[in-house]
């Protein structure tokens, strides 16, 4: 790809050219129609002195035609003005020694005509006093020569110039660009570990820049910070389980048979909380790195799997699930079954024996209630922190449920609202904003 250093010096100087080739425009037109203005006056003039000459009679015709086209050395160019005298009779009286025989012009003041095939300017003036016509002209060639001479005076320093503005762009885009390569040091100077922000000055362009960088290097640390903390906790939250794995299976293997049958118990307790660890932590992963809408399905399936999944524990914790009315839409699988899936689990944990927990559901909402505490309300600003149990945890909990089921929501562009339920309990709200597709 084109270097951007490249790109903006192509652009300035086709800017510069076209700005260049505008101003040759105008200085040819513009000289143009000031040389013929002159030169229209020059015509005018030496013709008004022939017949001024004439009219005097102080010298005679062909003198005062002489007069008028002596060419001026001083010049340059070697051109002189072509002069004829006619009579109003038609009959020619004089003319000078570059002008054609036929007549220049046959009205009165400026004229542009062709004549013996070359184009001529000529002003033209009546003596009534002398009963004749003074003609004065200029070669058409001979008049384009001097203004080409002329503006090709003005444009070739021009033209000279346009390398060295070349060059001044370049160097001046270099020392424009500096602040930016400078930031480019300073990043590839760092190591992959120091995230710190940027506090080198900066133009006001190169600003938007630095604060986008400086956001990235905080969600970066944050999220290095979220998985140094995910495998701090999951180790450790492993390892004790494992460790009561451990001297479990010992016991029932040296106990009697009342030690192996509470050995066994434990055993099955410790596999059921490392199961679920695993299994929210495997969900939190996924619901990282999902992006919502790439796997949809029923509301009612949804809510099915989950119920299916909950099933056992429902059954051992002695807590009925009942499910109301489900709208016929389509709804992420993996994000809203992930949500739904912890919030009754947590919600089947929190219920006493013989409770009941309830799943309703709208358009563009779905709500878990259970007959529960509820949470404590010292708890509720962070109820949704990773890996934060409350106040008061219950025993196998690990504080990743409500977390999985709030990031989720955020990936679907929703929300997860706790609130009590009316007679005690909790009442979680997954809430995706509007409603989803019918199925």
């Amino acid at each position: 790809m084109i270097s951007l250093r490249l790109r903006m010096f192509l652009l300035l100087l086709a800017a510069t050219c076209v700005i260049w080739v505008s101003g040759f425009a105008w200085i040819h037109h513009s000289t143009t129609a000031k040389m013929d203005h002159v030169l229209d006056a020059r015509l005018a003039e030496a013709a008004r002195m022939v017949s001024s000459l004439i009219s005097d009679q102080r010298i005679d015709v062909e003198h005062a035609v002489s007069m008028a086209t002596q060419p001026n050395p001083a010049d340059g160019y070697s051109r002189q003005l072509s002069c004829q005298i006619w009579r109003l009779d038609g009959a020619r009286i004089a003319g000078s020694a570059d002008a054609p025989q036929l007549q220049l012009a046959q009205d009165d003041g400026f004229g542009t005509n062709v004549v013996d095939g070359t184009a001529w300017r000529v002003y033209s003036i009546v003596n009534a006093e002398r009963g004749v016509r003074v003609m004065v002209g200029d070669s058409i060639a001979l008049r384009n020569g001097l203004i080409s001479d002329v503006t090709r005076g003005l444009i070739l320093p021009s033209l000279a110039i346009l390398p060295i503005l070349a060059g001044l762009i370049w160097l001046g885009l270099s020392q424009g660009l500096r602040p930016l390569h400078r930031l480019a040091g300073d990043l590839s100077a760092r190591n992959a570990d120091d995230l710190r922000p940027l506090n080198r000055p900066l133009p006001p362009e190169l600003s938007p820049i630095r604060s986008a960088m400086n956001d990235l290097f905080i969600r970066v640390e944050e999220a290095r910070e979220r998985e140094r903390t995910f495998t701090a906790f999951a180790a450790h939250e492993l390892k004790t389980p494992l460790a009561g794995l451990k001297t479990q299976s010992q016991i029932a293997l040296r106990g009697n048979d009342a030690q192996r049958a509470r050995a066994l118990a434990q055993i099955e307790q410790s596999v059921a909380r490392s199961d679920r660890l695993v299994r929210q932590l495997l969900d939190m992963m996924a619901v990282d790195a999902r992006q919502a809408g790439t796997d949809c399905a029923a509301l009612s399936a949804i809510v099915q799997d989950c119920v299916d999944a909950t099933a056992m524990l429902a059954t051992d914790m002695e807590v009925t699930v009942e499910v109301g009315d489900i709208p016929a839409i389509r709804q992420d699988r993996l994000l809203l079954g992930a949500a739904l899936r912890n919030l009754l689990e947590n919600a089947v944990h929190a219920s006493p024996k013989g409770g009941t927990v309830t799943i309703n559901a709208g358009p563009h909402w779905i709500e878990v209630e259970d007959t529960g505490t509820g949470i404590n309300p010292d708890d509720r600003a962070r109820i949704t922190e990773r890996f934060y149990r409350g106040s008061h945890p219950k025993p196998g909990g690990s504080g990743l449920g409500l977390s999985i089921a709030n990031a989720a929501m955020e990936r679907l562009g929703g929300r997860l609202t706790l609130r009590p339920a009316k007679g005690g309990g909790e009442r979680a709200i997954l809430d995706w904003g509007q409603p989803a597709a019918r199925r």
